[in-house]
């Protein structure tokens, strides 16, 4: 692994949020994710909530992220094992290898549905009993396992290249379709690589997601080296709002500011 990272307790969750919103204009809170191997970990977390009613993952992460809440889970509260499985809270069973439930409603068939599961990257099961979510200004994650950004494609674009400032290495990502929150939390999860994903129709339904937003789910040691790479990127022009220049103007002009 090239790109550069750093140790978790050396973090200033504030300033870390602060330079992400200098550089980025960020529109929505920058969470974490944690995963707890005992269910009971989760009284320890200070102003945490519990659910009251049956969710998905995706609207349990868009209470952090829209409403600005830390929130604690158990598999219990969550709609099914396809939410449960990605984070590692129910195993990948025959049944839900088998993609019976996707047939016909997002896939052609049983055969395709199955090719979707077996394609999602996933946390292992038996490992942990509980998951919690928070803005990461909170701190009350110290240390969360990943962060989740939620940006449009041109700040996201921006906070690729602050991640490829220092380290660089090219950055690859698949794309499961439906339940694409295995592309993003949980192939950051199980891999601690930096992962991208386009938000699918349930996280934008059910998880407030909006239409312009990707997601990069990223283990948070890696931001501190994003928002100093964007600094970086800053001084030399590079920054966001990126303006436009023109489709039918002489680019020599625009070009000679950043490469003389």
């Amino acid at each position: 692994m090239a790109l550069i990272a750093t140790e978790t307790q050396n973090i200033d969750w504030q300033e870390l949020v602060a330079g992400l919103n200098q550089f980025l204009r960020l529109r929505t809170t920058p969470i974490g994710m944690k995963l707890f191997v005992q269910k009971g970990e989760l009284d320890s977390i200070e102003r945490i909530r519990r659910p009251k009613h049956v969710h998905t993952t995706d609207q349990i992460v868009g209470q952090a992220a829209r409403n600005g809440w830390t929130v604690g889970i158990t598999a219990e509260d969550l709609v099914g094992a396809q939410c449960q499985t990605v984070i590692g809270l129910a195993p990948r069973s025959d049944e839900w290898l088998s993609g019976d439930r996707m047939a016909g409603v997002w896939y052609e068939n049983q055969e395709e549905a199955a090719k979707h599961q077996a394609a999602m990257d996933v946390v292992a099961f038996g490992q942990y009993e509980a998951m919690a979510v928070s803005p990461l200004v909170s701190g009350r994650l110290n240390p969360p396992d990943i962060a989740l950004i939620y940006a449009t494609p041109a700040q996201m674009i921006l906070f690729i290249n602050g991640l490829q400032w220092t380290g660089y290495r090219k950055l690859e990502w698949g794309c499961v379709g439906e339940s694409a929150c295995a592309d993003s939390w949980g192939r950051a999860l199980a891999t601690g690589e930096p992962s991208l994903s386009i938000p699918c129709f349930a996280e934008r339904r059910y998880g407030g997601v909006l239409e312009d937003e990707l997601l990069m789910a990223i283990p948070p040691t890696f931001l501190p080296s994003v928002v100093e790479g964007l600094r970086n990127l800053s001084r030399n022009g590079l920054r966001y709002p990126i303006p436009q220049y023109g489709i039918n103007n002489d680019v020599r002009d625009g070009m000679n500011v950043s490469y003389g």
